[in-house]
């Protein structure tokens, strides 16, 4: 069965009850800082990839330090650039993002600067059902 593909535009929604993400693709409209990061790491199962807004990258990389922290707890991570797609809205996410960057799990799953993020769903979802 292929993953499900769900759209957040917070990651923050990761907090309603009952919640299930184990296996699936997620966009978030939200940064990929390390708050953003911390919602993944406390809830209670793993995404096949997470896909966030780069937010404009910002001071010391701030906007996407939390690609090695779900690196370092096993969860593939790509960001999208801010100037492809709205923050904190997903589907302009889905349908216009570009990877910037991506965590080296996401990098073996073949993700790289410079896809677009409906690609990279439409592969993997494809990829996974056959």
């Amino acid at each position: 069965m292929p993953p499900t593909l769900q759209l957040l535009d917070s990651i923050a929604y990761l907090e309603r009850a009952g919640a299930t993400i184990a296996g699936d693709l997620l966009v978030s409209g939200s940064h990929a800082g390390l708050s953003a990061a911390q919602f993944v790491i406390d809830h209670p199962e793993r995404p096949l990839l997470v896909l966030f807004n780069d937010a404009g990258i910002g001071k010391d990389d701030a906007g996407v330090a939390g690609l090695a922290t779900l690196q370092h707890h096993g969860v593939a991570t790509a960001a999208y650039s801010h100037r492809s797609a709205r923050i904190g809205e997903a589907s302009d996410g889905l349908a216009h993002g570009i990877i910037t960057r991506a965590n080296p799990l996401a990098a073996a799953m073949g993700i790289e600067a410079g896809d677009r993020v409906e690609a990279i769903v439409a592969r993997l979802g494809a990829r996974l059902a056959g």
